[in-house]
């Protein structure tokens, strides 16, 4: 961490309010350590400081997504994200002659504002959208954005859910869920895996080394146990493959997305990571520390996404595809809606943004909506930004798919990378 981000935490942690929220995760804290016996699994400890009621993270109430939060997610900025993204979802809903849209965890409501926008445009508005939120506080946040910026007939589409639902049928869009799920961490010792538990000292956390606290923790890294040197640090997060089973239950027909930032198995336990995935957000400020500002700030890992194509298959899904973001968008047709948007929006030869390289943003005199198109493109699309190191997953049941498959998995298609 630079000077200056370690002046803006201590800054974030001289404030009153969040002294005062950081005094009441401390005191629950204490409570779960002491009813643990003094200390936890790293899981049962960010599980804590992200969902405790009222205290957790994504529980409290605080501002987190957009400029003035901790993070900005695709969404929330890049609306052509979810326009693309729609183009997918009407494709389905073709072949399956309509069906239902569920979003699972929608954060500030971005996504669902731009893929209704999107469907209605497309003349694909086949059925209900519904939320699935655990977060009160994010619920209300999302209902109140829709008063404000979805017109009538699109928000009476929209119901929020308190349970996943029995004999759904349509697509179901996970973004950016299963990266904040609880992440168990492990080191390779030379008699085997050891768990890196958390222990609350007084008012200190603090790594602790002990036994796995379940027996087939270190599964996934069966295959690559060998090749991994001694002290390598990697997560593993078998709640991840729980949550698919669930999702799958319920499910009867469709597709299900899963867009989030990680690996194959491959390169998720390659021996050059050796301090594994883990990072905290606060104020736009990535670091390695979880135990700064417990509750107040966000606790993520990357996601082996071989595991989860592992839990969907033995969960009776097909895995219908997998590749990167910008392969994903370009297949949905991210490019042909900029070029147009930008033509509507004003002259100027857009070729030089076609390619995401955002080029066209660098050009002198080129109106303000062609700029910020390009830096979408870029954003979404480069292998810098996000256009690589996120990827999708697509898991099917009973869904009849056109001869040229599906659209976002069109242009690359790298299940064989699972």
């Amino acid at each position: 961490m630079s000077a200056e981000d370690e002046l803006q935490q201590r800054d974030a942690a001289a404030d009153p309010t969040v002294q005062a929220h950081g005094a009441r995760v401390l005191a629950h804290l204490r409570e779960v350590f002491a009813a643990a016996g003094g200390r936890l699994p790293f899981a049962r400890y960010m599980q804590e400081v992200l969902y405790a009621p009222g205290l957790g993270y994504y529980q409290a109430g605080q501002r987190r997504f957009g400029a003035a939060g901790d993070f900005v997610t695709a969404p929330e900025s890049f609306p052509l994200f979810g326009r693309s993204l729609a183009r997918q979802c009407a494709q389905v809903f073709a072949c399956l002659g309509g069906g239902d849209l569920l979003e699972l965890g929608a954060g500030s409501g971005a996504l669902a504002q731009s893929l209704l926008a999107e469907l209605a445009a497309l003349d694909a508005l086949s059925g209900r959208y519904l939320i699935l939120e655990p977060s009160a506080d994010l619920r209300a946040r999302q209902q109140a954005r829709f008063e404000r910026h979805c017109p009538p007939a699109l928000r009476a589409r929209v119901h929020w859910l308190d349970g996943l639902p029995d004999g759904f049928q349509g697509v179901v869009v996970a973004n950016e869920v299963v990266d904040a799920m609880p992440v168990h961490r492990l080191v390779k010792r030379e008699s085997g895996f050891r768990e890196l538990w958390v222990r609350l000292r007084g008012d200190e956390l603090a790594w602790e080394e002990g036994p796995l606290s379940a027996p087939d923790l270190d599964r996934p890294l069966a295959p690559w146990r060998a090749a991994l040197p001694e002290g390598y640090v990697t997560e593993v997060r078998p709640v991840a493959g729980a949550w698919l089973h669930s999702v799958a239950e319920g499910f009867a027909a469709g597709l299900i997305l899963i867009i989030d930032y990680g690996y194959p198995a491959a390169e998720y336990y390659h021996p050059q990571r050796s301090a594994g995935t883990l990072m905290c957000y606060h104020r736009h400020r990535a670091h390695d520390d979880p135990f700064h500002l417990p509750g107040l700030q966000d606790i993520t890992a990357h996601v082996d996404f071989t595991a989860l194509a592992e839990a969907a298959v033995e969960a009776g899904l097909g895995v219908a595809g997998y590749t990167t973001q910008a392969a994903f968008l370009q297949g949905c047709g991210i490019l042909e809606l900029a070029e147009r948007e930008s033509a509507a929006g004003g002259s100027g030869d857009w070729g030089a943004g076609k390619g995401g390289s955002g080029g066209a943003a660098a050009g002198k005199g080129l109106p303000r909506r062609q700029v910020e198109l390009a830096t979408q493109l870029r954003r979404l699309l480069l292998p810098g930004e996000m256009g690589e190191a996120f990827k999708v997953l697509a898991l099917s049941r009973n869904l009849p798919l056109p001869q040229e498959g599906l659209l976002g998995f069109s242009i690359r298609d790298e299940r064989g990378r699972l």
